[in-house]
């Protein structure tokens, strides 16, 4: 693809030869002539000068480099859609696999493809245009929207409701039962029947082995445009707002609230019943044991501030010098 086509699929201004020929994207650091790569952090700035790739997506302020420059307002994007234009993934024909189970009460939609070993339990609903790679499980009584991609061994579980546009990665659960349990007056445990479905709004994507549960009563909720990583755990009867992002092996106890385009980072664990407020950030590890309020951003554990964090790091490393100036004080 020529240079010049590229930046007309992509929208963006182009400063450079139209005639050069692009065959692929890479990373900065890895990227060879033929190829385009981005600038979207700081810090990876001076690497547009040695970089060899023959085009960078920067932003329209950036400093002319000897590779042409694609410029655009949001470099990482444009990018993220420039990897579309040359990757083709795996397509998928429409079809029933011969070893497929789909229960004769179940419906799904027209253009499914429906891959080995995949059961489609009674009274479950799947939309138009769906795909479910081997061994995924639907349990009855779902209900899924239109272009529905599941990938193997991906379980929804019994009358969990997800939207349109859904994309569920390998081993995801979408469903199964929250942690639940009352204790008896001989010190045992009663499992508390989680009668409640886990219900995923439109556009969200659910990442591997990543787990949303069924709540007690009332119902487990992801809203429109949320994504959620790789070994995530959503507690039972928790909300998730819009556009918000959990990052790896975050954690949600049950009831949490959390607001929209909210981003916790990786490992972050967030207490039961708490309620993060819209746009906040916490930073990685970072424990949440309180509500936090919109637009906040707190790192370390209990979450604070991440400005009073920062602080009180860089004191923490001075402590063993702080106390042998103590010593040498008292010692006088």
């Amino acid at each position: 693809m020529k240079l010049a086509a590229l930046a007309q699929a992509l929208q963006v201004t182009l400063h450079g030869n139209p005639e050069l020929e692009i065959h692929g994207v890479a990373g900065i650091e890895e990227a060879v002539a033929g190829q385009a790569t981005f600038v979207a952090n700081p810090r990876y700035a001076g690497l547009a000068r040695t970089t060899k790739a023959s085009a960078i997506f920067v932003a329209e302020d950036f400093p002319e480099t000897e590779a042409a420059t694609l410029r655009t307002h949001n470099p990482y994007l444009a990018f993220a859609r420039a990897i579309e234009l040359f990757y083709q993934p795996p397509s998928y024909a429409p079809g029933i696999h011969p070893t497929a189970v789909v229960h004769s009460t179940a419906h799904v939609g027209q253009y499914a493809h429906i891959g080995a070993y995949v059961v489609v339990s009674e009274g479950a609903h799947i939309g138009d245009h769906a795909v479910l790679l081997p061994h995924v499980v639907i349990y009855p009584h779902a209900r899924i929207g239109h272009h529905f991609f599941a990938h193997a061994q991906a379980v929804v579980r019994e009358f969990c409701q997800l939207g349109d546009h859904v994309t569920l990665q390998n081993g995801a659960v979408i469903g199964a039962d929250g942690f639940g349990f009352a204790k008896q007056t001989d010190g045992s445990w009663y499992k508390i029947v989680q009668s409640g479905p886990a219900v995923l709004g439109s556009n969200v994507e659910v990442q591997a082995n990543a787990c949303i549960d069924r709540a007690s009563i009332g119902e487990t909720r992801i809203q429109d445009g949320a994504k959620i990583d790789n070994l995530v755990q959503v507690g039972h009867g928790s909300q998730v707002g819009e556009n918000t992002l959990l990052c790896a092996q975050v954690g949600l106890a049950g009831s949490t609230n959390v607001g929209k385009s909210v981003i916790l980072a990786g490992q972050v664990g967030v207490a039961g019943h708490c309620k993060i407020g819209d746009g906040a950030i916490a930073t990685a590890q970072s424990g949440i044991p309180s509500d936090v309020p919109a637009g906040k951003v707190v790192s370390g554990y209990p979450a604070i501030d991440n400005r009073q964090w920062l602080r009180a790091v860089a004191v923490f490393n001075k402590l063993p010098e702080l106390m042998r100036e103590l010593r040498r004080e008292k010692s006088k």
